[in-house]
């Protein structure tokens, strides 16, 4: 099932996908407390990113290539993890799909796409088994980990390269029924595909990192865990449209323009 999180003259809902039709409810299905109401077009509704996150967590280098390309851009010698790290981003960073990934006017030419697996919690989660971590698995959306690697590689944090304002697209929904082996990311950059990668191949799974987060935190309903990207990017420049699609999931799709 698809949940998507819209807007609505001038409300906000929750509201189930349905082809070209949303049914609309008053209520959090992610916490369970959800009742249905109208059903419109989904043409009709603004999409929001489908879930406000208490706490958004990234994963840290979890797919081979990418950590092999990131020493090679930094000029230093891959270190491939030997454990799941994880990592913070900023909710101000979150825009929707077809919101505009705003490129500052002193960013470098190197901002990039990162096409990523979020896994969204629906339950309450402290020291939780890897065989039982799916379990605590609302859905699955799209991210758009948008970073600029001059800043990344030369600032002591990632408090910019990854944080400014509108450098995390998610949606465009969550998807409920999901088979985690069956997925392929697609990154596509003004139509033509950049990157297409098996979504699962990762250094550690969604159920190892949450079995690995529950152990020293509490991970609460609507929390978000970007699960990392895979491989090269290009670099984006303003005019570019970003789409990440995921087999079963959907595609997020985000237009980029300069600093105004």
């Amino acid at each position: 099932m698809k949940w998507a999180r819209v807007e609505q003259a001038g409300q906000v809902h929750f509201g189930q996908v349905r082809g070209a039709r949303i049914l609309l409810g008053d209520g959090d299905p992610i916490v369970g407390q959800w009742t249905a109401g109208v059903e419109v077009d989904l043409a009709s509704v603004k999409l929001l990113v489908p879930v406000w996150p208490r706490t958004f967590y990234a994963a840290g280098f979890n797919y081979a290539d990418h950590v092999i390309e990131q020493a090679r851009i930094a000029g230093t010698k891959p270190n491939i993890p030997e454990k799941p790290d994880i990592g913070y981003r900023a909710n101000n960073a979150l825009i929707a799909s077809g919101e505009a990934i705003v490129k500052p006017t002193d960013a470098g030419e190197l901002f990039q796409y990162e096409g990523e697996l979020v896994a969204v919690i629906g339950r309450t989660a402290r020291h939780v088994s890897e065989a039982e971590a799916l379990a605590y698995v609302f859905g699955y959306t799209i991210g758009n980990d948008v970073s600029e690697r001059t800043w990344q590689n030369s600032d002591r944090t990632l408090w910019r390269a990854k944080n400014t304002d509108t450098f995390s697209p998610m949606g465009p929904w969550i998807e409920t029924d999901v088979d985690l082996a069956a997925l392929t990311t697609t990154v596509r950059l003004n139509g033509r595909q950049v990157i297409s990668f098996k979504t699962n191949n990762m250094l550690f799974g969604v159920a190892r990192y949450i079995s690995a987060m529950s152990r020293y935190l509490t991970l609460y309903p609507g929390d978000v865990i970007w699960m990392g990207a895979e491989g090269d990017a290009e670099n984006m420049v303003p005019g570019d449209v970003c789409e990440v699609e995921i087999s079963g999931i959907g595609t997020l799709s985000n237009p980029v323009v300069a600093e105004g």
